[in-house]
C-alpha cells in the first residue's frame, strides 16, 4: 500500500467520520481485497476514515497486511464474533460505524450511500445486500434454507455490512455477546426496533457488496441441505460446538 492510503490513525476523535470494523481470524487470503475496496470507497473522505482490524488468534500475515494499509490493529482471543466486533467498536473514534467481514468487498459508493441515508434523518442505520462471488443452484438452495427460517424469527432485515451512528450502536449495546451464531440477525432486529422507537426506518443499501463463497467451497454448495444440524444451530444461536466449526476452529471456513 502506498503512503497515500486514505486510512488514518492516532488522530483526534473529531477528525474521524467513519470507523470501519473488521473481525479477522487468519484472513491473509481475503483481507487485502477487502481493504482495497474500502480504500476505494473512502476516496471522497480523505483523512476521515479509520479501519480497525480485530486480530483474532491470527498466525498468518493478516496483521502485516492490515498494518500496510495503516489500519488500527487490536489483538483478541475470544471465540465469539459479538465480542470481537464489540472490542473493535470500543476503540472507534468515528461518528459512523461500519462493520464488514474480511472476505467481503464493499462497492465504490457504499460509504457515500451510508452517509446519505443517515444524514437524511430517516434511517437509524441498516444493512447491505449484494452478491456471492459465484452462484450455483446449490448455493441458492442453501441460502434460502437459511434465509427463510431467519426471516420468520427476526423479521425482514438485511445483514452483510452494517452501518449506523456510533451513538445508536451504543444505545442498543452493540452485538449480543450471548449469541455465538446469527448475531448479525439479532443485531439487525434490535437496531430496527430501536429505530422504530425513534421514528426512523431500518435501511438496506442494495447491491453494495460482494462476498466470498469460501464456506461453500469447503463444505459444498448444498451444505445446508446435507447438514441440517448447522441450520438448527444458526436458529438457536448459542451452539458452541457448531460456532467453533463454522467460525473459530476451521481454517478453511
Amino acid at each position: 500500500m502506498s503512503e497515500n492510503t486514505p486510512f488514518i490513525k492516532d488522530v483526534p476523535d473529531e477528525d474521524v467520520k467513519f470507523s470501519i470494523i473488521i473481525p479477522a481470524h487468519n484472513e491473509e487470503n481475503y483481507i487485502g481485497e477487502c481493504l482495497a475496496s474500502i480504500a476505494k470507497s473512502a476516496q471522497p473522505y480523505k483523512d476521515q476514515v479509520e479501519v480497525i482490524v480485530v486480530l483474532n488468534r491470527c498466525t498468518d500475515k493478516t496483521k502485516e497486511i492490515a498494518q500496510s494499509y495503516n489500519c488500527v490493529t487490536l489483538e483478541n482471543n475470544d471465540k465469539n464474533l459479538s465480542k470481537i466486533r464489540n472490542a473493535g467498536a470500543a476503540l472507534a473514534k468515528g461518528e459512523i460505524l461500519i462493520t464488514i467481514d474480511a472476505d467481503t468487498r464493499m462497492t465504490e459508493h457504499l460509504l457515500s450511500e451510508a452517509e446519505k441515508h443517515l444524514s437524511s434523518n430517516q434511517y437509524i442505520g441498516g444493512g447491505v445486500n449484494g452478491n456471492f462471488e459465484r452462484m450455483s443452484l446449490g448455493i441458492v438452495v442453501s441460502s434460502m434454507l437459511l434465509i427463510v427460517p431467519l426471516l420468520f424469527k427476526y423479521g425482514l432485515i438485511s445483514v452483510g455490512i452494517f452501518w449506523c451512528y456510533k451513538k445508536d450502536f451504543q444505545a442498543i449495546k452493540g452485538f449480543n455477546e450471548n449469541m455465538l451464531m446469527a448475531e448479525d440477525a439479532d443485531f439487525a432486529k434490535r437496531l430496527k426496533e430501536w429505530g422504530k422507537k425513534n421514528g426512523k426506518k431500518y435501511g438496506t443499501i442494495k447491491n453494495g457488496m460482494t462476498t466470498s463463497c469460501r464456506r461453500f467451497d469447503h463444505y459444498g454448495d448444498w451444505m445446508l441441505l446435507k447438514r441440517p444440524d448447522i441450520l438448527f444451530a444458526y436458529l438457536r444461536g448459542t451452539n458452541k460446538k457448531a460456532a467453533n466449526e463454522a467460525y473459530y476452529d476451521d481454517q478453511a471456513r
